[in-house]
């Protein structure tokens, strides 16, 4: 069994920072690309950055790039969402996820994490 796990998540002012963590257990991890994808209420959910299984391809979305770095730490099975000058626009409840290659479909993408909420006040 594949088991995401979200952390990191809050309330923070418009130019504040959080990092989001996504531990992953029950598969080889180093083998997976990872994504990161948030959704808004009322919206769809859209992709946010991904990083490929050796860690050397990162890729984002343009409204982050810049603000937001994904890495990867293959020794604690961890993934890393580095969010900095934060807005409003990017408060949404933030979703991890595993795959055999990065993408920004959704549907690329086998497990998923539960999710955990950030709020940017203005």
């Amino acid at each position: 069994q594949v088991q995401l796990v979200e952390s990191g998540g809050g309330l923070v002012q418009a130019g504040g920072s959080l990092r989001l963590s996504c531990a992953v257990s029950g598969r080889t991890y180093s083998s997976t690309a990872m994504g990161w994808f948030r959704q808004a209420p009322g919206k769809e959910r859209e992709f946010v950055a991904a990083i490929s299984s050796s860690g050397h391809s990162t890729y984002y979305t343009n409204s982050v790039k810049g603000r937001f770095t994904i890495s990867r730490d293959d020794a604690k099975n961890t993934a890393y969402l580095q969010m900095s000058s934060l807005k409003p626009d990017d408060t949404a409840v933030y979703y991890c996820a595993a795959g055999p290659k990065t993408g920004t479909n959704p549907g690329g993408y086998d497990y998923w994490g539960q999710g955990t909420q950030v709020t940017v006040s203005s």
